[in-house]
């Protein structure tokens, strides 16, 4: 099965939550760090469940989320 990893920046984000409610895996959550604007940004619990959707991206207004799909090594 793929691996995917997901990178979220956390100086952009705004805590908006809409990641954490559209994830089908349930894998996001809130930090309990603030940034420099004084945000706590989304964060991954569990990367190795991420299925790859890309829901999480899609639904950020602020474009602060990532996917990558690893490479499988041979």
């Amino acid at each position: 099965m793929a691996k995917f990893d997901v990178r979220i920046c956390g100086e952009t984000c705004k805590g908006c939550e809409l990641c954490v409610l559209f994830c089908p895996k349930k894998i996001i959550a809130i930090s309990s760090h603030i940034n420099d604007k004084g945000y706590s940004p989304a964060e991954i619990e569990r990367m190795d469940e991420c299925v790859g959707c890309k829901s999480c991206a899609l639904v950020c207004p602020d474009g602060a989320i990532s996917i990558y799909k690893e490479e499988a090594s041979k």
